[in-house]
C-alpha cells in the first residue's frame, strides 16, 4: 500500500481507526469511478462533486445526508469521482460552464486558475458578514490557500497536515545529543551522526516532492512567508529573492555534507523505504508528511508504541526573518461555490457550507477518523483518545496548525500543473547537484504566471 499525501491518513473509518493505530496506508487514487450516490436526490437543484475513498467519502455522504433530511425541498445531488478521474471531469466541467454548485478542491492554484476565470463566486463578505462565527472557528492560517489577490473564494474544511521533523530519541540517546534548535544545529549534527554510521536524514528523493519539503520551510525560515507569497502571486524574479536564494545555497550545504542516506535520489516514498529507514534506525531524522505517522506505528514493530518516536516543527534559521510557529504542508481541503448557478442553488450551497460542513457531527467523525479538522473546537474531542502516543501525536498536530502564523500550502498544489511540473524537474536537479542555486532561480523565474 502507498503513502498518499493528499488523501492524507486514510483510515477504517470510525473508533477502530484510534485503536488500529492511526494507519495511514493510503492509494494514490480512490477505487470507484463517478456515480450517483444515494446520499443525493432526484430532480434540479444544487450539485456537488467529490471524491471517492474512505473515511473521507462516508463523511462527506453523511454530511450531504444530514442537510437533505433537514431540507427536503432544497435537496443536493452528488456525484462521486476516483482522483484522477475527478481532476479530470472538473476541469473540463468548470471550463466549459457546467460545473457544479459546490467545487471540493485543494484551494491554491487550482483555484486562483478559477477565479482568473470567473468562475467562482466571492465568498470575502459572505464570511466576514453573515458567516463571522463559520470564520473565526476556522484556524486562521487556513485561509491562505482559500485567497486570491485578498479576497476569499473557498471556505477551508475538511483536515490538516503539515510536515514535520520527525527523529529517533535512541539516534541522539547514541551521540549524546539533543534534537536540533536550529538550521545551525542540523548542519553541526550531520558529522556527529555520520561518524557513528548513522545517516543524518532519510529522504525518498527519487519522488521528487519529498525534496521540495526542505525548500519550503528553508525558503519560510530564512525569508519569511512572503517569499513564496510574492512567487504565488506573479511578482517577476521572484525565485531570485536573495532570501530565496540563500536558502537554496544552504540545501545544498546540506546535501554535500551527506546530510541525506547514500542514494536518497534512488528511494522512493511510494514505497515507505524512507520511513523504514527511520524507524529501523538507519536514519536519525526525516523531514516528512504527518500522514506517515500512521505507517511508522503500523510498521516501525515498538518505534512507536515504545516510545522512540520524537517529532517537533522545523527549527528556525539563525538570523532569518520567518516565524518559527509557521509550518507548511496542506492547510485544509476547500469548497467554493461556482459563479455559474443559479442564485437559488448558490443559497442551497452556502446554507450546506455553513450548517453541514464544519458542525458537530463532522468534527467528531474526523477525529475518530484519526484525523484532526481545521476547526478549533476539534482540541477538545482529542480527550476521548485513550492511547497515549496517539493522543500526544494528534495534539501535536493540532497545535501546529492552529498556532501556525502562517501555514503555507505544498508548492506543488500552489502553483499551475504546469510551473509545478518544472519545480519538481528543477528541484531533483537541484539535489542532484547538477544545477546551482542561481540555475534554479533563473529556470524557475521562467514560469512564474505561467
Amino acid at each position: 500500500m502507498t503513502t498518499s499525501r493528499r488523501n492524507f491518513l486514510r483510515l477504517t473509518a470510525g473508533s477502530a481507526a484510534i485503536a488500529a493505530g492511526l494507519s495511514a496506508c493510503g492509494t494514490s487514487g480512490p477505487k470507484s469511478s463517478g456515480s450517483s450516490s444515494e446520499a443525493g436526490a432526484t430532480g434540479s437543484g444544487a450539485t456537488y462533486w467529490f471524491l471517492t475513498g474512505q473515511p473521507q467519502q462516508a463523511i462527506r455522504e453523511a454530511q450531504v445526508k444530514r442537510f437533505n433530511d433537514a431540507n427536503p425541498d432544497t435537496k443536493i445531488k452528488t456525484t462521486e469521482f476516483q482522483n484522477d478521474a475527478f481532476k479530470q471531469k472538473i476541469k473540463t466541467a468548470i471550463g466549459a460552464g457546467q460545473g457544479p454548485t459546490l467545487i471540493w478542491g485543494w484551494g491554491g492554484g487550482g483555484l486562483k486558475a478559477y477565479v482568473e476565470a470567473g468562475q467562482v463566486e466571492d465568498l470575502t463578505d459572505w464570511l466576514n458578514k453573515d458567516q463571522a462565527a463559520l470564520k473565526e472557528s476556522i484556524f486562521p492560517s487556513a485561509f491562505t490557500a482559500a485567497t486570491v489577490n485578498g479576497k476569499i473564494y473557498a471556505v477551508p474544511g475538511e483536515t490538516v497536515t503539515p510536515i514535520v521533523l520527525f527523529y529517533d530519541k535512541r539516534a541522539f540517546e547514541r551521540i549524546g545529543a539533543e534534537p536540533p534548535k536550529s538550521w545551525q544545529d542540523i548542519m553541526a549534527l550531520v558529522p556527529k551522526f555520520n561518524e557513528k554510521g548513522i545517516a543524518p536524514f532519510s529522504l525518498g528523493g527519487q519522488s521528487r516532492w519529498t525534496n521540495m519539503m526542505w525548500l519550503e520551510f528553508l525558503f519560510d525560515r530564512i525569508g519569511g512567508a512572503e517569499v513564496f507569497q510574492n512567487i504565488f502571486d506573479g511578482k517577476a524574479d521572484g525565485w531570485s529573492d536573495p532570501s530565496a536564494l540563500k536558502a537554496l545555497e544552504e540545501m545544498q550545504n546540506l546535501i554535500k555534507a551527506n546530510g541525506f542516506i547514500k542514494g536518497f535520489s534512488s528511494i522512493t516514498a511510494d514505497s515507505n523505504a524512507d520511513q523504514a529507514l527511520l524507524y529501523t534506525g538507519k536514519a536519525a531524522m526525516m523531514l516528512h508528511g504527518a500522514w506517515t505517522y500512521g505507517g511508522m506505528k503500523a510498521s516501525g514493530k515498538d518505534f512507536v508504541t515504545g516510545g522512540h518516536l520524537g517529532y517537533m516543527n522545523f527549527p528556525p534559521y539563525e538570523g532569518g526573518k520567518g516565524d518559527p510557529s509557521d509550518t507548511v504542508g496542506n492547510p485544509g481541503q476547500y469548497m467554493s461555490i461556482s459563479s455559474k448557478a443559479s442564485q437559488a442553488d448558490k443559497d442551497i450551497a452556502k446554507k450546506f457550507i455553513a450548517n453541514n460542513t464544519l458542525d458537530d457531527a463532522t468534527v467528531d467523525a474526523w477525529v475518530k477518523s484519526g484525523s484532526i479538522p481545521v476547526v478549533k473546537s476539534a482540541k477538545d474531542k482529542l480527550s476521548s483518545i485513550t492511547d497515549k502516543n496517539d493522543s500526544e501525536w494528534l495534539n501535536f498536530v493540532y497545535d501546529t496548525a492552529a498556532n501556525a502564523k502562517n501555514f503555507a500550502q505544498s508548492w506543488d498544489q500552489a502553483l499551475s500543473p504546469a510551473a509545478a511540473e518544472t519545480l519538481l524537474d528543477n528541484i531533483a536537479k537541484l539535489f542532484q547537484l547538477s544545477i546551482s542555486p542561481q540555475q534554479f532561480a533563473d529556470s524557475m523565474n521562467g514560469v512564474i504566471g505561467k
